[in-house]
């Protein structure tokens, strides 16, 4: 009977022990900030590519430079408008005549890339844009900037902001800078400014260069940006593509 006993007593304090033992903790895996960025950055992708039909236009041609105005403080406004936005997008039809325009230019000039400024570009930013014009009547303002309003071609992916590097990676002398308001930078007013000498012949052949590769594949160049193009008509944009209002 006492064997007995102290064979229950064993058995309990047993089972108490084990019940004591506290449980293995959990360690959560914590990725690491470069995996975090990674992922997000696959993750925008993927959203854009999918939602949008969009793509980034280096995966296609990586002898189109990228230097995204809009993502620095190096532009009209002086601040930081694309937060999430690093890569230029543009719908994959867009693209891949942006990349033939480039194959030209190599031909042409083989040691002269094409540098995007901006292509894909939010509606919201696009009103931040407008918005800081306010001092302009809407009529002049929608010369430098679409009225938000009405959609962009770029809201579409559908545009693109671009000059040419020679081969020392130096941007082509246009006669005046990328984001320029003023008349000298306009394409329709080229003849007036070269009889007045503001205008060189250097310029015109520069700008003429960049006209050349890029009406080689159907953009039409913005007739008061001499580094903007537009792959359609905005209607002809509307009923194709969506819009994209916010960064992805």
């Amino acid at each position: 009977m006492r064997t007995i006993i102290l064979g229950h007593v064993l058995i309990g304090l047993l089972f108490s022990c084990t019940d004591s033992v506290p449980p293995k903790k959990t360690v959560p895996k914590v990725l690491k900030a470069t995996s975090v960025k990674a992922s997000f950055e696959k993750l925008k992708d993927t959203a854009l590519v999918s939602q949008f039909n969009l793509v980034d236009v280096q995966s296609l041609n990586k002898d189109i430079f990228v230097e995204l105005k809009y993502a620095t403080k190096d532009n009209f406004m002086g601040v930081i408008l694309y937060d999430r936005l690093k890569k230029a997008y543009l719908q994959k039809d867009v693209a891949e005549r942006l990349s033939k325009v480039q194959t030209y230019l190599s031909q042409l000039k083989p040691s002269f890339h094409l540098v995007i400024y901006d292509a894909l570009r939010p509606v919201s930013v696009q009103q931040k844009m407008w918005d800081a014009l306010d001092s302009l009547p809407p009529v002049e303002r929608g010369k430098f900037v679409s009225n938000p309003k009405n959609r962009s071609l770029h809201n579409m992916g559908a545009a693109v902001d671009l000059t040419i590097i020679d081969q020392n990676g130096v941007p082509l002398d246009m006669g005046a800078g990328y984001d320029d308001i003023r008349q000298i930078a306009y394409p329709s007013m080229e003849k007036q400014f070269v009889a007045e000498g503001k205008l060189t012949a250097v310029h015109i052949e520069n700008r003429d260069l960049l006209r050349k590769v890029m009406k080689s594949q159907g953009f039409r160049q913005l007739q008061t940006e001499w580094w903007h193009f537009n792959a359609c008509s905005r209607s002809e944009g509307l009923l194709k593509y969506k819009v994209l209002f916010e960064e992805p």
